[in-house]
């Protein structure tokens, strides 16, 4: 029998798929603690887009942080890859689901995808050293 120490450990070596797991784990986590806020507080179903947003943003600098800490050098490549790969998925998702068009608030998301993991990949790159 091995003992746990001496068990191999899983460990994903691409930047991109490492800040986008931590993305997604990131967003999971946000939308429950949004969806509590919702439930059980005083919050406004009016104001949700902006929290939406907000929780993107969020998931993606940290997805950005966690792919620059993992390379040596373009962060903010690295970090925008997240962001635009992340949206990608995100309209994907939205337009198999619920038919969703391409609109302006599209745009928006891909601009703040890129800035936000870009952003999040130039301080991972830094925090690094």
């Amino acid at each position: 029998m091995n003992p746990m120490s001496k068990m191999s450990k899983v460990r994903v070596s691409s930047p991109v798929l490492t800040g986008l797991l931590y993305s997604f784990i990131m967003l999971g986590i946000s939308v429950l603690l949004l969806s509590f806020m919702l439930k059980f507080t005083g919050f406004q179903e009016q104001s949700l887009p902006v929290y939406v947003y907000i929780v993107h943003a969020l998931a993606l600098f940290i997805g950005g942080l966690v792919s620059g800490r993992r390379t040596d050098k373009r962060g903010w490549y690295y970090g925008g890859l997240v962001g635009l790969i992340y949206a990608a998925i995100i309209i994907l998702a939205g337009f198999l689901s619920y038919d969703a068009a391409f609109t302006s608030q599209t745009l928006t998301l891909i601009g703040l995808a890129f800035g936000a993991g870009a952003l999040g990949g130039m301080i991972g790159v830094n925090m690094r050293k």
